[in-house]
């Protein structure tokens, strides 16, 4: 017995070439028996890799089988169109419930679900945008209402100090309310009334009041934005737009024996009746005056409306008045300390009837007869012009005075002086 290891076939191998068995001669089977590496442990191992035959072409096309079942798309379709219908029933039914629960109206008028929680994206509007400026004030615009009439007004202090005009709260009794944006009402009194300048002030009798943010009714210019806010024809917290339209457009009105001169600020903002008293502010919601009258076409004041023509009392000049009113109960009026022509004199400028010897014009050495052309850089054209102009002034403003005498044009500066009531 033999393990096979000193068989002729299993000897080592001669120059590591391995040794066929005998009597095998060389076959198909036994082709790569010489490199097979695992028919022989002691073969060196090495791994062949043989080059592709160089190409003659490009390579041949796929044979198709022409008997082969061809695909039908009929069950895609059928997908396809399955999809859909579920995707737009779902989409109907989603539909559906958000209308019912974001509250739309059905068809029998019945209001369904409620209001959302969060704040409408009108609420967040940038503090300078109009939006912004009406959210402001709105909360220290007032609703006036007296005896027979209704105005507005707006707060001046947190004590409940409020302005308005003057022909709002005339002829009205102690029977005075004034009711807030947010719906809430209160009682007001009236403090004291200036008829001649059409300035009001009225307290109200609850706390923790906004009061308004006052600007400069001298620095404004002709074409700056303006917001109108005040209740016209009872239609409380409305908010109109427009422009500052012209400066110092002096108007002569009046009623109940009383006359009112303006130095007014024309604004093409919409301002009705109910808006008196109302605040007029600039695009950063200071006031910049009183919203006072109103030009119209209409045969009487039932009739009167808006075409553009709105004009409104300065504030510096109203918060003069006001002031005066909440610490002396009465308002002193400018003056020039001349008697003044109205209602046209054949000329241009004011006609001064007399002078007052002791009074302002007579200091800065005008005459009677003398017509003022000019009153602080603006041109008088009339009489009105030169009343309206100098109210708007405070008491010891002096101001410079073009004049004409006979044919001759001179200048002078005038100190003007409060009248003796």
């Amino acid at each position: 017995m033999t393990d096979g290891w000193n068989t002729p076939h299993s000897q080592p191998p001669a120059n590591g070439q391995p040794v066929p068995p005998p009597g095998h001669p060389a076959s198909p089977w036994w082709s790569d028996a010489l490199a097979d590496p695992w028919r022989d442990p002691y073969a060196p191992t090495a791994v062949v890799v043989q080059n592709a035959a160089p190409s003659s072409g490009p390579p041949p096309e796929p044979v198709t089988d022409p008997d082969a079942p061809r695909r039908s798309y009929t069950p895609v379709l059928l997908i396809c169109l399955v999809t859909a219908l579920l995707a737009g029933g779902l989409g109907g039914t989603l539909g559906y419930v958000f209308a019912v629960r974001g509250g739309v109206a059905t068809g029998g008028g019945a209001q369904l679900g409620a209001a959302p929680e969060d704040p409408p994206a009108a609420a967040n509007r940038a503090p300078d945008s109009l939006a912004g400026v009406a959210g402001k004030v709105l909360p220290s615009v007032v609703t006036v209402r007296v005896t027979g009439a209704i105005g507005s007004g707006f707060v001046v202090s947190d004590s409940g100090y409020a302005i308005t005009n003057d022909h709002v709260v005339e002829g009205g009794d102690d029977a005075m309310s004034v009711s807030f944006s947010d719906g809430s009402t209160a009682r007001a009194e009236l403090v004291g009334r200036d008829p001649k300048s059409d300035i009001a002030v009225i307290k109200i009798a609850k706390g923790g009041l906004t009061p308004v943010a006052f600007g400069n009714s001298d620095s404004i210019a002709v074409g700056d934005p303006v917001l109108a806010f005040g209740s016209p024809l009872a239609l409380s917290n409305t908010v109109t737009a427009g422009i500052v339209s012209a400066l110092d457009r002096t108007i002569e009105a009046g009623d109940s024996g009383t006359t009112r001169y303006y130095a007014a600020i024309q604004t093409d903002a919409a301002v009705n009746q109910g808006n008196s008293g109302g605040p007029l502010v600039n695009a950063a919601g200071e006031v910049i005056g009183v919203n006072s009258v109103i030009r119209s076409v209409g045969g009487n004041e039932t009739e009167a409306g808006n075409i553009g023509l709105a004009f409104a009392i300065p504030i510096n000049q109203a918060k003069r008045v006001a002031g005066e009113i909440v610490d002396h109960g009465k308002a002193r009026q400018t003056v020039i300390g001349a008697d003044v022509m109205t209602g046209g004199n054949g000329t241009s400028g004011a006609r001064l009837r007399s002078v007052e010897p002791s009074g302002p014009a007579a200091a800065a050495g005008l005459k009677g007869g003398d017509v003022v052309t000019k009153l602080g850089g603006h041109v008088v054209e009339d009489g009105t012009d030169l009343i309206a102009l100098v109210r708007k002034y405070a008491p010891g403003a002096t101001v410079p005075v073009e004049y004409r005498r006979g044919t001759k044009t001179q200048s002078a500066s005038v100190r003007l002086a409060a009248d003796a009531n």
